[in-house]
């Protein structure tokens, strides 16, 4: 059975045109590998604190030396990489804000970047050291962006997640969704067909 780490992080929670394109790509999953065990984390509905210089300070003070607060900072932080970790393939729903990713995503991001934890700094560079699996990023926009410089997204998204070791990733886009009935409807019909593509 595989195990899906669904992360969604539209304001609208379940409503989200991102999260309703998650479903669907939960759907095909389906198809394809039987009986799946899924974990969700709503990042609206259960955000994750932003980083601050208490938060940051618990990652990087040592484990004998942390206090009764840092303690339960890193513990929150070790079980959201551990939801990775248990994971056999990745389901991100990824709206676009105002150009780029929501606020709480960059939150739950900096909880999972951790020195020594997910990724190592060497003489050669940085090294990953999560294990890479497949990632579906489920991206919907009201303009259009995808292939141009305005897509911030895109690139954050590849160097972050590699950053990682996450280096399989398959970006599924929905576009122009306020661009007009029309354009909506086919930019999802488009994004359908595309998750029945990638997920195979």
């Amino acid at each position: 059975m595989k195990h899906i780490l669904v992360v969604t992080a539209s304001i609208y929670g379940q409503d989200g045109q991102s999260s309703h394109l998650v479903e669907q790509a939960l759907t095909r999953l389906q198809e394809v590998h039987g009986e799946l065990r899924i974990t969700r984390r709503d990042l609206a509905a259960e955000p994750v604190p932003h980083l601050d210089a208490g938060r940051f300070g618990a990652f990087l003070t040592g484990a004998e030396d942390r206090d009764n607060h840092q303690q339960q900072v890193v513990a929150y932080s070790d079980s959201l990489i551990q939801e990775i970790r248990d994971a056999d393939i990745l389901v991100l729903g990824v709206p676009m804000y105002n150009f780029g990713i929501p606020s709480a995503l960059k939150a739950y991001f900096d909880h999972i970047a951790r020195a020594g934890v997910t990724f190592r700094y060497t003489e050669n560079g940085p090294v990953g050291l999560l294990e890479d699996r497949p990632v579906y990023i489920l991206a919907a926009r009201g303009g259009l962006y995808a292939g141009t410089p305005n897509d911030t997204q895109t690139p954050y998204l590849r160097t972050f997640l590699g950053f990682l070791g996450l280096k399989d990733l398959h970006f599924i886009y929905a576009e122009g969704l306020n661009m007009g009935e029309e354009q909506k409807s086919q930019a999802l019909a488009r994004a359908r067909q595309h998750i029945a593509e990638v997920i195979g």
